[in-house]
């Protein structure tokens, strides 16, 4: 399977059905499983330790030495479609869009941004990652348990108030941050390996999945 192509017009993606996610508060009982809030922005994130190829066990003290890399995460609505920026691992995304692909602008704001409609989820294995708003802003994070049987079923959407951050341990299933206003900065704290592994939703399943943006 190919890697996925992350910047792209956004009539390129056709029509499909949605999914609703549902769309739960963050609190320290509900991310449970999932990761934790936090308030501290120089939070140590974790990081996985190198997989045994055999019988024989890594060492003790390595494997887990690649560290993390840092930077600002941005968030930034151009129209219909929201765009994402990571400077920790040089990356450019189109993360979804408010409205049917095949109707929506990059220049200007066709109708209310209720919800993000996402096309792609992704998991890192080789450590957790770690947002913390600098703007201070709500926002919204999809999120799934780990395991390769991905469902849209499976999905469900945090609201965070943004007085915390939000820290997810590795191999959970996640897509960024969604702002809930115009535009938001992140510090992003992730491993440095940055293992990657995706499900286009669209793609494999024919819908995408829904994310409300207010509570």
């Amino acid at each position: 399977m190919n890697a996925p192509v992350y910047m792209f017009d956004a009539k390129e993606k056709p029509s499909l059905p949605l999914h609703q996610v549902p769309l739960i508060v963050a609190t320290d009982e509900t991310v449970k499983g999932y990761g934790r809030l936090v308030d501290d922005r120089d939070f140590a994130i974790e990081i996985t330790r190198w997989p045994a190829q055999g019988w024989r066990p890594i060492d003790e003290g390595t494997g887990d030495e690649g560290g993390h890399v840092e930077g600002t995460f941005r968030c930034d609505w151009k129209g219909d479609v929201l765009y994402g920026e990571n400077e920790a691992v040089k990356g450019h995304y189109v993360l979804g869009w408010s409205t049917d692909p095949q109707e929506a602008s990059a220049t200007k704001a066709t109708t209310l941004r209720e919800k993000v409609l996402l096309w792609h989820m992704n998991y890192h294995p080789d450590g957790g990652q770690f947002f913390y708003p600098l703007d201070r802003k709500p926002f919204v994070v999809p999120l799934a348990l780990p395991g390769d049987d991905l469902t849209p079923e499976k999905v469900i959407a945090f609201w965070c108030d943004g007085s915390r951050g939000l820290y997810i341990h590795a191999n959970i299933w996640h897509e960024g941050v969604f702002p809930v206003e115009d535009r938001q900065r992140f510090l992003d704290r992730q491993g440095r390996v940055h293992a990657r592994v995706s499900a286009d939703i669209g793609t494999e399943f024919g819908v995408y999945l829904s994310v409300p943006l207010h509570r």
